[in-house]
């Protein structure tokens, strides 16, 4: 039987993006790929957009949260769908095309002899599009930083888009996660790794983002920041 994929995007006031997405995902992907949405209540009506679309296009699936609830409990809300679901493969994707449609085709590829495919933006140098120097330095050495004290053999932490087997997200306990934003891709790749998972990092292209607004702030940079240290002391103690 042919693997079911289920592609998690959280919304925010993402009408415009997620009106083109949609239709591109299934014209480059027609067959074995769903998409879920994990909509925030947005003001644009980006959440009646998809559930609209999802009465008349069986593939599309929405998920309506009442408030902004951040991005971590968006993806834990989505993988919690996709366990309950028996999706085979589930990925994390932003709606604003930073993260190019077409490397789904080699996540794929690379998931089928692995447990956790990473897109990186660092692998091959530096590879990423539009960003101001200020935030691609925070970001290029976040992750030496994350590297340096988790032990993670990831070179791109931080990174959202990425694909996992159903198994390694049934291994996680994916309620103990609060983190959101940078922090939160830190912490589920830590605990994937932790857990076994056999990781693979391929190279993408980040392409800043196409319509919007972005979503960083200073409290998502401190946070990840804290986390790495809190990872690190439950490694050593045996903590959960």
């Amino acid at each position: 039987m042919a693997k079911v994929s289920l592609i998690i995007i959280p919304t925010f006031n993402e009408l415009d993006n997620i009106k083109n997405l949609i239709p591109d995902l299934f014209e480059m992907y027609p067959e074995n790929l769903h998409i879920l949405v994990v909509d925030d209540n947005s003001p644009d009506g980006t959440g009646e957009f998809v559930e609209s679309l999802s009465k008349t296009e069986g593939r599309v699936h929405i998920l309506r949260r009442p408030c902004k609830m951040g991005l971590g409990t968006a993806y834990c809300a989505g993988f919690l769908y996709a366990i309950e679901n028996r999706y085979d493969y589930i990925f994390e994707m932003d709606a604003d095309y930073s993260h190019d449609p077409r490397e789904i085709e080699n996540f794929l590829r690379e998931i089928e002899t692995h447990d956790m495919v990473l897109g990186s933006r660092y692998i091959h140098g530096v590879n990423v599009v539009n960003w101001p120097m200020q935030r691609l330095l925070l970001s290029f050495f976040a992750n030496i930083y994350t590297r340096w004290v988790t032990g993670m053999p990831i070179v791109d932490s931080t990174g959202g888009y990425k694909c996992f087997r159903r198994e390694v997200l049934e291994s996680i306990n994916l309620k103990q996660i609060n983190s959101n934003g940078y922090a939160f891709q830190i912490e589920i790749n830590f605990m994937a790794w932790k857990q076994g998972a056999c990781l693979k990092e391929i190279p993408i292209i980040f392409m800043d983002r196409h319509l919007g607004t972005s979503k960083m702030s200073k409290k998502i940079v401190y946070e990840a920041a804290w986390l790495v240290w809190k990872l690190r002391l439950q490694s050593m103690t045996g903590m959960h």
